[in-house]
């Protein structure tokens, strides 16, 4: 049975989001069982077969637009029901009834966006380099509405209990925010980084406050999550949101 998480963005008018766990599909190890990732090593006819059973169970409008996601800053502004091609981006974003937005994950943070009206939503990929990058503020661009009227979802991802970093990834978040060292803790000659609170602060310094946070660790819940920090060659769980 597919199982999932259901934000609090689906109380908004007209928004459907969804965050998947492992369960319901048929890859086998190290890939079992809904990876929807076609890029890991899988059998391409089992994950092909996840994304329908997928499809099916949310009764999605259309095949989702999966990206090609490059731990960029680039923001796919998507005005079709589907997607013919991937592009190269981290983000989407759409204001087309219909068209779901997908982001892959294991251990990366997604983000997941609204309008109050329910008329505008987006998807972010926010590993640490793409968070550095300004994927957010970047996403947050093709908003029409206000920032204060945007709520924001962060999805299952590596917890600050988990996340050891070296010195790049805390200077690429210091020279983003100085205010995000209080988001790393010393550990040893590294540090234990936080990225649910660099995304929450970024989000904040750019006028949304409405966040909710999943606050699952996808490496420490390793039954219901694929982690390739803990587990190196693994599946892909897909956060997907679309208007209906």
């Amino acid at each position: 049975m597919i199982k999932g998480l259901v934000p609090a963005l689906n109380q908004l008018p007209h928004v459907r989001a969804f965050s998947t766990q492992r369960h319901g599909g048929v890859s086998v190890t190290p890939y079992g069982s809904l990876n929807v990732g076609m890029h890991v090593g899988d059998l391409p006819a089992s994950v092909m077969e996840n994304r329908q059973r997928l499809r099916g169970f949310l009764q999605l409008p259309n095949e989702p637009c999966w990206l090609t996601q490059v731990h960029g800053n680039a923001v796919a502004a998507i005005t079709q029901g589907s997607c013919s091609d991937m592009p190269e981006a981290d983000a989407a974003y759409t204001r087309t009834k219909g068209t779901v937005l997908a982001i892959q994950t294991a251990d990366c943070l997604p983000i997941l966006l609204a309008s109050a009206d329910g008329r505008e939503v987006a998807a972010i990929h926010s590993g640490w380099r793409s968070l550095a990058s300004g994927i957010i503020r970047a996403t947050l661009a093709h908003f029409e509405c206000q920032p204060s009227d945007i709520h924001a979802w962060l999805g299952p991802a590596i917890g600050p209990k988990h996340f050891e970093v070296g010195d790049d990834v805390r200077a690429a978040m210091l020279a983003l925010n100085q205010n995000n060292e209080t988001a790393f803790v010393a550990h040893g000659e590294k540090y234990m980084a936080n990225l649910a609170q660099i995304a929450t602060r970024e989000l904040a310094d750019c006028g949304v406050v409405q966040v909710e946070n999943s606050e699952h660790c996808t490496f420490a819940k390793k039954k219901d999550y694929f982690s390739y920090r803990r587990d190196g060659q693994t599946g892909r769980m897909v956060s997907l949101i679309w208007i209906e």
